[in-house]
């Protein structure tokens, strides 16, 4: 007999319509699938924590809930990224302790348990805090294809989290890459080295999973991952109805019952079609050319809902070249969240930029510092220089990241209550996860999407000249008493405002009129403009300022990671024509350099 995880309510919407699924749509299927007898319902962590709060404006700890009490027979799943949480950086043990209590507190039974670098050392903390509370640790090894990443590799790795008190072992593939000779080489070989239970968790994608599925089960998998037909498939996982058929009166067989599994399909059939504003061809494809690119469903989604927020998903073919390529300059980490994040924006940037590494993230700058952990490979000398310096030596690290932290939990709950926003105890631990997101959440500011639901048609687009018979202009307004100095240019449905700045001392542009001609800038020198669509979250320089080529000008977030905005050239700081706060779209002017 093999049993089966459903992952309907978390990876399987997460890498289809990028994990925007409501709870109000998980809640007629959820008392069927509560019957199956599944070994576990995967329904919570990876990125639903995020996207419950920042997209549907839904309380995740309130989502847990509700699911508990509609599952009430199969043990809850969630998706647990060691040291990182749900989140993309290190925490310090205490919050990791305080989440994992608060989590099997609210409706967890099992912690899938995974580090992104497969660094053992980061899996440490978790693992006991799910066995001191009571949970069932289900501890991963990332699956990825590399030099580094040989058969005994995770035999042996898996032996030594064995060791370290899991209750079961997975395979975790989650790009869905892993051939059928592969999957029996791993299960087999570890089943023969450990007393624990091995599991195999896949995605679509490639076209050999089912026959990788087939073959994990003859080498001793107890387990495998699927999702009900209408949320499966492609960059999700393969269709439970299939799986149970396939092994129907076999020695795999799950005994589990087609009718209520064609009962759950035909309500979630529904949901899947409510959903249809989110369904991206590129998701619902099989795709072999993952074996090469290793990207997985929900970075994939994920990558393509980023380039489309930048307008630039025309320049998709050319990031999912460059992917691999970053890979390979890091180590060759596993492309799992939060890895997968790192590499994927910073693909992104290297291409949008047009150079590569000519603007580099925090995080990318973090991982290559060893703030995530052990890379798998060493990075050359080579790269280390172009993201950390000629003083990088100064910057690594060789010690578990966590151990460089101080205590988080007591301060920050300090904090929320004196800002009037704890109403709960696990409101804490989402302001630690997410603390920009989590204060207007908590406070009733996000708007939640309306995906799905009926809305006005827009009125119809107003004509105006083209952008080639009409350029920017330049305004000086005041508001509240505060001059500033504005660009508005023109756009597809009318003037569009390019950038807005406090105005400098006797700026140029105050001289002119509102209908002079149009000027190429109030400051002469090299622009440095912003490579993508996102949010001025600092302003480091101020006019006067000498700065050197590759000097950070301001801090740019985007696709939820903050990004430099560096100097092109030696020179003096003539102008800064954005602010903290200020949204900002490809190509707009932060500042002139001369």
């Amino acid at each position: 007999m093999v049993q089966l995880t459903d992952t309907l309510f978390r990876d399987a919407h997460q890498s289809l319509i990028a994990t925007r699924m409501r709870t109000e749509d998980m809640l007629e299927a959820l008392p069927l699938m509560d019957d199956v007898g599944f070994f576990s319902l995967e329904v919570w962590g990876g990125a639903t924590f995020d996207v419950s709060m920042r997209f549907l404006n839904e309380d995740p700890w309130e989502r847990l809930r509700t699911i508990k009490r509609y599952a009430r027979n199969t043990k809850l799943q969630m998706l647990e990224r060691a040291m990182n949480i749900v989140a993309y950086r290190n925490f310090p043990d205490d919050v990791v302790d305080r989440f994992i209590y608060f989590a099997k507190k609210n409706g967890v039974d099992v912690f899938r348990i995974f580090d992104a670098l497969n660094d053992l050392r980061n899996m440490e903390t978790p693992i006991k805090a799910t066995k001191k509370y009571g949970g069932h640790v289900q501890a991963a090894l990332s699956f990825t294809i590399s030099p580094v990443h040989t058969v005994e590799n995770y035999v042996e790795n898996f032996r030594k989290l064995e060791s370290m008190g899991a209750d079961s072992l997975v395979l975790k593939d989650m790009a869905g890459m892993i051939s059928p000779k592969t999957a029996y080489e791993i299960i087999s070989q570890t089943r023969d080295a450990v007393k624990i239970p091995v599991a195999l968790h896949s995605h679509r994608i490639s076209g050999m999973t089912e026959m990788a599925y087939w073959e994990a089960a003859r080498a001793g998998a107890f387990c495998l991952d699927t999702s009900l037909s209408p949320f499966s498939g492609a960059t999700s996982q393969p269709p439970t109805e299939s799986v149970v058929s396939a092994f129907k009166g076999t020695e795999y067989d799950t005994g589990y019952d087609m009718e209520i599994l064609l009962q759950a399909r035909k309500i979630m059939k529904k949901v899947w079609e409510k959903y249809a504003p989110l369904h991206r061809e590129q998701t619902l494809m099989v795709d072999p050319s993952i074996i090469s690119h290793q990207i997985p469903g929900g970075m994939f989604s994920n990558l393509i809902s980023q380039l489309e927020q930048q307008k630039a998903l025309n320049r998709l073919d050319a990031v999912l070249e460059e992917v691999p390529r970053v890979r390979k300059d890091l180590g060759y980490p596993p492309l799992v969240t939060p890895t997968s994040q790192i590499v994927g924006v910073q693909a992104v940037m290297n291409v949008l930029s047009g150079e590569r590494y000519k603007i580099v993230t925090e995080e990318t700058k973090n991982y290559v510092r060893g703030m995530y952990g052990k890379p798998p490979a060493e990075i050359s000398k080579e790269i280390y220089v172009k993201i950390l310096g000629p003083n990088w030596q100064d910057e690594v690290i060789d010690v578990r990241p966590a151990d460089l932290l101080k205590p988080e939990y007591d301060e920050a709950k300090k904090k929320l209550q004196e800002m009037g926003l704890m109403h709960k105890e696990e409101d804490v631990l989402t302001y630690i996860l997410y603390p920009q997101v989590a204060v207007s959440f908590l406070k009733g500011e996000i708007k939640p999407e309306t995906i799905g639901e009926k809305k006005v048609p827009a009125p119809a687009p107003k004509k105006v000249a083209s952008p080639q018979a009409q350029g920017p202009r330049r305004y000086t307004v005041t508001v509240n008493g505060t001059v500033y100095d504005v660009v508005v240019e023109p756009g597809p449905n009318g003037p569009v405002v390019k950038s807005m700045a406090p105005a400098q001392a006797n700026p140029p542009s105050q001289e002119k009129k509102a209908d002079a001609a149009p000027q190429s800038g109030p400051a002469k020198g090299t622009e440095i403009i912003s490579p993508m669509l996102g949010v001025i979250t600092k302003v480091v320089v101020k006019p006067g300022d000498h700065v050197k080529r590759g000097q950070t000008i301001a801090i740019l977030e985007a696709m939820k990671m903050e990004n430099e905005v560096v100097s092109d050239i030696d020179g003096i700081v003539k102008a800064v024509y954005v602010q903290p706060g200020q949204e900002v779209d490809s190509g707009t002017t932060i500042a002139v350099v001369g």
